[in-house]
């Protein structure tokens, strides 16, 4: 017998929430927005509408998004504000199932398969949770129900705002094989590219096209974007109680001031390296891939990797890894500055320590600066971040004033273990 899955979207979560809090707000076009005065300053998310009417569109420049809409209202974001609101959400949806996972903070996914039989009784359900969200929140949702995740996700995208959208066995076919192929959970913009080389454009095309040649265009996502437009998600919805592995941890920031040369660089990476060991050790993970991402100021970006031959937990260590793609990668004197950076490590392992043979013990470098830095946490731990920090650091206060670790809010983000054809 078929689940009753749920997909719950708060449609436009943050501008929704500021709404709720100043009624004097609806109908307005209104964005939220970061700390433009710490060059944070980029739509996080608007209202429809700012979106539908004038085209301000998430992530673009505030300036940008007031050239097409003057009298757009800024708001700037309020996490905490956001994040009570998605608890009060989550209370709600609790009183239906204890099956809940969280995708994002404003979205989730519910079974439902304990009070309703059918899709059409599970539309009942999802009518009432709308309904008490509406009133007790007030703000909308947009309710996807279907028999499995992948398919409930698309239906909540399907209609928005404030609807319900059925995907039963019956009319999947119709509704989701017309859709183009990017609609699909985890079709981006390069995958969009590839499929559309080989003539593939529809969620339809992708199910009929043979699983072997999805994987040998797309490796192991091919099969699992198979799967998923076939409708043979079986992935389970996870509780929210569940903590998921943690593959990779990572930290980004964008500079008070652009980074003009490596040394303005290198300060940077230190203070995320050093966010970054702190999570680690504090998960006892340790991991061999270090990423770096660059962010010019003329807004493009892209990404280097480099693996290790032995996993790393150390602010250190993962500062000359990082660096060494830097150097390898960007030169900044014949290049544009950069705006933004981030440090992201990968393929994480339980920390072991490793017996190192050597003639001379002592001398073992990485020993003594992981003793170092769990000497740091300590003293952090007794006396604040700031009570302690590399001499080199504060040569230029204004650059690296900034604590990552504690500024970084990771929202519980969902997976799928779903089918993978062999």
């Amino acid at each position: 017998m078929d689940r009753v899955i749920l997909h719950i979207d708060a449609n436009c979560f943050f501008a929704s929430v500021e709404t709720a809090y100043n009624p004097k707000l609806a109908g307005l076009p209104i964005a939220v927005c970061g700390d433009a005065e710490a060059r944070h300053g980029i739509i996080l998310t608007a209202n429809y509408n700012a979106k539908r009417g004038f085209g301000v569109k998430t992530g673009e420049q505030i300036q940008h998004a007031l050239a097409k809409c003057p009298n757009l209202v800024i708001i700037k974001s309020n996490p905490q504000r956001y994040l009570r609101h998605s608890e009060l959400m989550r209370a709600i949806l609790a009183d239906y199932s204890n099956d809940i996972e969280p995708f994002g903070c404003d979205e989730a996914w519910m079974d439902i398969s304990n009070l309703a039989k059918t899709t059409e009784d599970g539309a009942v359900v999802a009518r009432e949770i709308s309904e008490r969200i509406k009133c007790e929140l007030h703000i909308t949702v947009s309710i996807g129900v279907s028999f499995c995740k992948v398919f409930a996700k698309f239906a909540s995208d399907y209609k928005k705002p404030d609807a319900i959208t059925v995907i039963s066995r019956d009319n999947y076919k119709d509704i989701i094989w017309n859709s183009p192929c990017d609609s699909l959970i985890y079709v981006g913009r390069a995958t969009k590219a590839k499929l559309a080389m080989r003539g593939i454009f529809t969620i339809g095309d992708i199910a009929r096209a043979k699983p072997e040649h999805l994987k040998s265009w797309l490796g192991k996502n091919g099969l699992l974007l198979h799967s998923f437009a076939t409708g043979c998600d079986i992935s389970v919805v996870r509780k929210a109680t569940v903590s998921p592995q943690v593959k990779s941890v990572g930290n980004s920031t964008t500079a008070v001031r652009d980074l003009v040369c490596d040394e303005d660089v290198k300060r940077v990476f230190f203070v995320l390296a050093d966010s970054l060991a702190r999570r680690l050790r504090e998960k006892d993970l340790s991991g061999n891939v270090v990423t770096i991402w660059l962010r010019r100021n003329d807004l493009s970006s892209f990404t280097r990797r480099h693996t290790l031959q032995l996993p790393v937990d150390t602010a250190f260590d993962i500062a000359e890894a990082a660096l060494r793609l830097f150097y390898d990668c960007y030169t900044l004197a014949e290049d544009k500055p950069l705006r933004s950076v981030g440090i992201t490590v990968g393929n994480l392992v339980p920390h072991k320590e490793l017996a190192q043979i050597s003639l001379f013990p002592d001398e073992d470098i990485s020993t003594r600066r992981r003793s170092l830095e769990l000497a740091m946490d300590s003293v952090r731990a007794h006396y604040g971040y700031y009570s302690i920090c590399r001499a080199s650091l504060l040569a230029d206060k204004d650059l690296t004033h900034f604590d990552p670790k504690s500024e970084h809010t990771l929202h519980p983000i969902g997976d799928f273990n779903a089918v993978r054809p062999a």
